[in-house]
Parts: C-alpha cells; sequence; structure tokens
C-alpha cells in the first residue's frame, strides 16, 4: 500500500511538474542572477528593459558590474550599470545615520570618523531577480527592498519596520570598477516629497588603450520623487584638510547640498511597521529638465504610483522580445541557459537619449533626434561582436539592427567619426579596429536599409582610408590609430602597436569591399577586396603561423605562436590569430 501511495505521489508530483513546464513563458526561463559570480561588467541582476539607461541593480564591490553573488551584502542600488559609467545609488537605512560608503564597502560599520557606511547583510533566501524586478531583504535594518524599471526611471517600493529613524540615502560617488571622479555635483531639495540635482562626471581610461584620455566627461542629471512627505534633507560633501585626509562633513536640514568628490544626500521618514515608502527617478545625461519629461512620460502619466503595473509591464516587455525565437526540445536546464544567455544579449548596451530624443554628441552638444523611437545607443567595443550579436540582431531583430545603424550613422554625423564603442556616446578608443563597419553592411546584405546609404557608405569609407587621431578634439581617440603604416606597408609592423591589427583591419576592408559590390561602386570594390588580402603579408610560409613583421620587411626573429607579447596580439596570441581570417578560408587553408 506505501509503494502505491509512493507511486502516485511521484506520478502527481511528475505532472505538476509538466504542467508547470508547460505554463511558463520565455521571460520565465530568463534569470538575471545566472553568472554574476566572479563576471563581467555586463552581467548584474538587476531591473532593467531592453537596453535600459536604467539599470537598477544591487552593488556590493567595486569590480564585475559592481555585484558578486557570494558577497552577503549590499551597500546600495545604482542605476547606472554601463561599461565605464555609473551614477545615483540609493540605499534604505535605519537607526545611526551612517553617510557615505567609500573607500571600504567591506568594513565594519563604526571604525572611527570615516565609517563604512550604510551597507548590510542581506538574506539570501529572500533575494529573487526576474527581467525588470529585484528583491531582496536587508537584515541589519529589517527592510525589504524591490526595484523595477521603465526605459529611462527606476521605481522603488521599501517595507520598512516601525521607526523614528528611517532614511533613504543617494550616493553619488561609491566604489566602481574604472576609475572616476566627481568634479561637481548639486542636490536640491524641491519640496518634502521631490529632490532634483545633477552629478558631473569623468571616466579617465587608460586600461585598454595608451591613445585612451578622459574620454568620457558626463553628466547625470536626476529627479526623484516620494509618495510620502519626508521628515528632514541632508547630505554631505568631502573636503581636503592637512596632509590629504579626505573627511565626510555631514549637514542637516538644508535645502541644497553641493560639492565635488564623495557628495550625497538623505532623507528621513517616520514609519509605522510594514509601511510601504514608495519612491521613483528618473535619469538624462541633458538636463534636469529633461529627467522630469522622462519621469513625467514613462512613470507618472501611465503608472501614477502603480508599482506592479509597471513590474508586469517590464515582464511583458521582455516575454514579447525572448519569445521571438521559440525552444522545442531540449531540458528545463537548456532552456534556463538559453533565455538567460539570451537575455543578456539587450542589456550589455544601453540607451542614451531621453524619450523625446534629446541627447549630447561627443562635443556635449545638445541635439534632438528626428525619430525619438530610434534612440542613440551607447556600448563597449563592436570588437568580435560579429561572431554573434551581428546575426542574432539582424535575423531575429531587424529593428534592433537598424536603431544601431542609425545610432551609429548619427554619431558620424555630429562627430566625423564612426565609433569603435560608443559609451556614452562618446569615442572611446576601446579595443581595436572599426568593427562597427561589419555590422552596418550586416543589416544591408540582410534587406535592413531604411536609413540613409551614401552617409553609411561615406562613413565607412572615412574609416578605412583616414589614418585615426589619437586625441580627439572633444575627448578620447577616434579611427584606426595604426592606418598609415597599414596603407603603407599593406601590414601594420612591430614598430607600431599591434601587429594583430593586420587581420582586423583587412577584415574590415573586406567588409566594405561587399558594400561596394552591392552598391556598383567597381573601382572601391577592387581596392578594398585587394587590401582584404592584406592578411598574406603577416603569414610566415616558414612557420606557417602569422608572425609579427618590422618595417623593412623581415620576420621577428624570436617568435613563439604560443607566447606572443600583449602589445603584439590583442587578447590572443599568434596561434589563435593565423586562424582570423574569416573573410577567405579557403585562401588561408
Amino acid at each position: 500500500m506505501y509503494k502505491c501511495i509512493f507511486s502516485i505521489i511521484l506520478l502527481l508530483s511528475f505532472g505538476i511538474s509538466e504542467l508547470n513546464a508547460q505554463h511558463r513563458q520565455a521571460v520565465d526561463y530568463a534569470d538575471p542572477l545566472l553568472g554574476t559570480s566572479a563576471s563581467r561588467w555586463m552581467l548584474n541582476p538587476g531591473a532593467t528593459l531592453p537596453f535600459g539607461m536604467v539599470q537598477l541593480s544591487p552593488d556590493n564591490q567595486a569590480l564585475a558590474g559592481g555585484y558578486e553573488y557570494t558577497i552577503d551584502s549590499i551597500f546600495g542600488f545604482s542605476h547606472i550599470h554601463a561599461w565605464t559609467m555609473w551614477g545615483l545609488s540609493v540605499m534604505p537605512a535605519k537607526g545611526k545615520l551612517q553617510p557615505g560608503i567609500n573607500p571600504h564597502a567591506d568594513a565594519p560599520m563604526s571604525t572611527g570618523s570615516r565609517t563604512a557606511g550604510h551597507w548590510s547583510r542581506i538574506d539570501k533566501n529572500t533575494e529573487q531577480a526576474s527581467p525588470g524586478y529585484y528583491k531582496v531583504d536587508l537584515v541589519d535594518f529589517d527592510i525589504k527592498t524591490e526595484l523595477t524599471s521603465t526605459t529611462r526611471c527606476g521605481f522603488f517600493r521599501f517595507t520598512f519596520p516601525e521607526t523614528d529613524e528611517g532614511h533613504v540615502y543617494l550616493n553619488l560617488l561609491f566604489p566602481l570598477e574604472y576609475d572616476g571622479k566627481i568634479v561637481d555635483a548639486k542636490i536640491t531639495r524641491v519640496s518634502d516629497t521631490e529632490i532634483e540635482g545633477y552629478s558631473q562626471q569623468l571616466s579617465p581610461l587608460r586600461i585598454w588603450s595608451p591613445h585612451a584620455k578622459d574620454f568620457n566627461d558626463y553628466t547625470v542629471h536626476f529627479v526623484i520623487r516620494f509618495n510620502k512627505p519626508f521628515k528632514l534633507f541632508g547630505g554631505w560633501a568631502e573636503e581636503e584638510i592637512p596632509e590629504d585626509v579626505r573627511e565626510i562633513r555631514v549637514i542637516n536640514d538644508v535645502t541644497e547640498i553641493k560639492g565635488k568628490g564623495d557628495v550625497g544626500a538623505y532623507v528621513d521618514f517616520s514609519t509605522y511597521e510594514e509601511e510601504e515608502v514608495l519612491m521613483q527617478t528618473a535619469i538624462s545625461l541633458v538636463s534636469i529638465d529633461q529627467a522630469r519629461i522622462n519621469l513625467e512620460t514613462e512613470l507618472i502619466q501611465p503608472y501614477a504610483w502603480d508599482f506592479n503595473a509597471v513590474k508586469e509591464n517590464a515582464r511583458t516587455v521582455w516575454n514579447n522580445l525572448l519569445s521571438k525565437i521559440e525552444v522545442k526540445g531540449g531540458t528545463e536546464t537548456d532552456k534556463l541557459k538559453f533565455y538567460s544567455n539570451l537575455y543578456r544579449s539587450y542589456v550589455a548596451r544601453t540607451i542614451w537619449s531621453d524619450v523625446n530624443g534629446q541627447y549630447r554628441d561627443p562635443c556635449e552638444k545638445i541635439r534632438t533626434l528626428e525619430d525619438p523611437d530610434s534612440p542613440m545607443l551607447g556600448c563597449d567595443a563592436f570588437w568580435n561582436t560579429f561572431w554573434n550579436l551581428n546575426q542574432l540582431w539582424t535575423l531575429v531583430n531587424p529593428d534592433i539592427a537598424s536603431m544601431w545603424v542609425k545610432s551609429l550613422l548619427q554619431m558620424y554625423e555630429d562627430g566625423g567619426w564612426l565609433s569603435r564603442g560608443p559609451a556614452g556616446i562618446e569615442y572611446s578608443s576601446i579595443m581595436v579596429a572599426s568593427h562597427s563597419i561589419p555590422l552596418i553592411v550586416s543589416a544591408y546584405q540582410k534587406g535592413i536599409r531604411d536609413f540613409d546609404v551614401e552617409t553609411a557608405w561615406e562613413a565607412m569609407l572615412h574609416q578605412q582610408t583616414t589614418p585615426g587621431q589619437k586625441e580627439y578634439p572633444c575627448g578620447g581617440a577616434v579611427g584606426n590609430i595604426e592606418l598609415e603604416p597599414y596603407l603603407k606597408l599593406g601590414y601594420v609592423p612591430i614598430e607600431y602597436r599591434f601587429v594583430s591589427n593586420t587581420l582586423e583591419y583587412a577584415y574590415d576592408d573586406w567588409c566594405v569591399s561587399q558594400m561596394a559590390a552591392a552598391l556598383d561602386k567597381k573601382d572601391a570594390y577592387n581596392t578594398f577586396i585587394k587590401r582584404a588580402h592584406n592578411y598574406q603579408n603577416m603569414f610566415d610560409p616558414e612557420t606557417k603561423f602569422m608572425r609579427p613583421k618590422y618595417e623593412d620587411g623581415t620576420f621577428r626573429k624570436q617568435f613563439d605562436p604560443v607566447s606572443s607579447p600583449r602589445n603584439e596580439f590583442v587578447e590572443g596570441n599568434s596561434w589563435q590569430f593565423t586562424f582570423f581570417v574569416p573573410h577567405d578560408v579557403t585562401g588561408i587553408v
């Protein structure tokens, strides 16, 4: 009898499991927490929409997008998780006032006058993440925190305990993966329910290229509103005192906080047990007025204070996008991996224009797009995305591919160059070559042609015929820096940096040749298809490897294809790069 009952239970369990699987939608398989341990900057578990300007996510360290899954504490929930960029961290708390979190987020809560600030342990059992939503309980403050978002706005739901010492902290500077500094900031109390401000920020970048400069000077403007009045508004500003000792100056009950460096603010609340305090935010790189327009358009008008409606909208948006690919067969684990990775394909890039199309160009001039629904987009390098994202976007999401091409061409018209990685709509000089070209050509070849084709051709031709600039007037570097020797010799010699650029440039040349052929530009086709074979100038017939070569045409004598100097082959070695001739596989064989 017991065996019979056990069998029935197993069958029922199996049946319920199968029923649940049948009712699961694509969005239910995407897990934003997957891959967030020992990860990269784009792998965060927060709440965002596809290419969201706002990516509300917990932070507990400086590295890897600010979040490490194995760390059981959090010091804030920040709005921007884009390459080299950051902005506006929020943290609810109660009890003793603990301003600031720099420089040691994992230090004890009381270490003298310079405290670690308002970090809290979290209850991992309560941590949940799904596309467009994140939730966790803050153990030290007994506060449940929930996050959801629209493209340019954040929505917080804090469930407080009974307390007369409730706080919400606003941090402008916090631990970052890349160096950054605040050169000017101001936070203003507008009313007892609203705050506005800005933070002018600088992202120095000397990591990826010797040409990199302080390329990304941008200002995060923000507007914040609460569903209940706060009792007090205060803040802090970093001061320089003798012997380079940094000190936080806390100011209570004021209307404005301003300064540079470590600047932040807080508001105080009295709450009853399990009271929900709602907070809405909006950001803009253009102005405070633009942030307010984003807030009004994306949150206030359609949703008012309905947190669940915003959360449900995010789920619907994500499900519609992820459902474009239907998976049949395989296991539930296979589907989890597939849709989680598909989800990541739409969160590592960022929309930087506002809801009405306003944005700042590489020289910080305010411009307005003719079509706000085709936004300005930013990201790190397009380097090697021709293996994956080009195919995904052009085949599955032609509308997204179109958006990207239009954004790249708009940046060319504004700044004179295509960008290899338009972080914050700037010329970052990240990685090498001009691999935005393969994306443009791929889109055109697949019939996505709702952009100015002649401008696209002009931009690609300029990129592949005009030597790059190490110092662009408005910051950063542009173009192919080693193009001059490449045009002269047919390869990039040892005397210059990155001999592997011979292969990178040759591939982009081939892409240009294909565009020329499609546009019936015969002379250009002949020029670029010839240049596409420049990879042969690096091939050593004796060793059968791509081998570094001097300007005089001789190969470097000391040569190990496995152990190559980092300044010769970009993130690889000769053995790997020897096979990087995707446009002429037969030729390299």
